[in-house]
């Protein structure tokens, strides 16, 4: 009775998550790794469950995006020159903490915790974020090409590494870098090129926790069932339900569990 009803929360945290996603857009690890950690999940399996959840949740987006041409390619790659390399870096140095699971847990614990914070005043400042992307077009038009290049894939490095230790940052923190990054390109082609690169990212950081026993795949079963109809359910109410509401609602409830998994 007890597994079942177990079963049936980690569903419905699929399906709400699903939902929200479908709806803003954002939110995916945000949300989901918190709400593991409040199943009693040990952070490492949450983490690693949450990025292969991520890898095929998202790779619908992809062929989604790629039909309606809302991927840049370029960006997407050069992203992903730092972030895997990045990536297969933090997951090396969990390794050499994987013996001892009280230190693992730690540093993973308390990279949520300030992640999951970041990731609340992203959500929460975005507007403003977004409106200093576009006053800065003009400031920033001569610098050289080389030089976009290089923080573009220094922002993959740093990407990288939070979503390996974490499982967060690909969207909310990727989509908000991207878009100081490049104000020129549209909303649709940024969020694409974010997915584009994230599920590669999402896919090698989880199989690498696979491989330290870090992923409950009867977990990551259950989450898909519920979160698959959430998305579609979200999507198709988007835009009815104000982005005004939900995104401080969001924000205030990730910075009050990333507070707590620091302190």
């Amino acid at each position: 009775m007890y597994v079942d009803i177990g079963i049936l929360g980690f569903v419905f945290s699929g399906l709400v998550v699903g939902f929200i996603v479908g709806l803003t857009g954002v939110g995916g690890g945000s949300l989901m790794t918190p709400l593991l950690l409040w199943f009693g999940i040990n952070p490492a399996t949450a983490v690693g469950t949450d990025l292969l959840y991520a890898a095929i949740t998202k790779s619908s987006g992809v062929i989604a995006h790629q039909r309606n041409n809302n991927i840049n390619w370029r960006i997407a790659g050069l992203l992903s020159l730092g972030s895997i390399p990045a990536s297969l870096f933090a997951l090396w140095l969990l390794t050499k903490f994987h013996a001892d699971s009280h230190a693992q847990e730690s540093i993973i614990k308390q990279a949520l915790g300030y992640v999951l914070v970041l990731t609340a005043l992203a959500i929460f400042f975005k507007k403003q974020l977004l409106a200093y992307s576009q006053k800065s077009i003009i400031s920033t038009k001569n610098i050289p090409p080389n030089v976009y290049t290089g923080l573009t894939v220094l922002t993959g490095v740093v990407l990288g590494i939070i979503v390996s230790l974490t499982s967060i940052g690909a969207g909310a923190l990727g989509t908000v870098a991207l878009f100081m990054l490049y104000p020129l390109l549209t909303s649709r082609r940024l969020v694409g090129t974010e997915i584009a690169h994230a599920v590669p990212l999402t896919l090698i950081a989880g199989l690498g926790h696979a491989s330290m026993g870090n992923v409950d795949w009867h977990l990551l079963i259950y989450l898909l069932i519920g979160s698959l109809p959430g998305v579609y359910i979200g999507g198709s109410l988007s835009g009815r339900i104000p982005e005004s509401v939900l995104r401080p609602c969001m924000a205030l409830m990730l910075l009050g569990v990333g507070y707590n998994l620091v302190v």
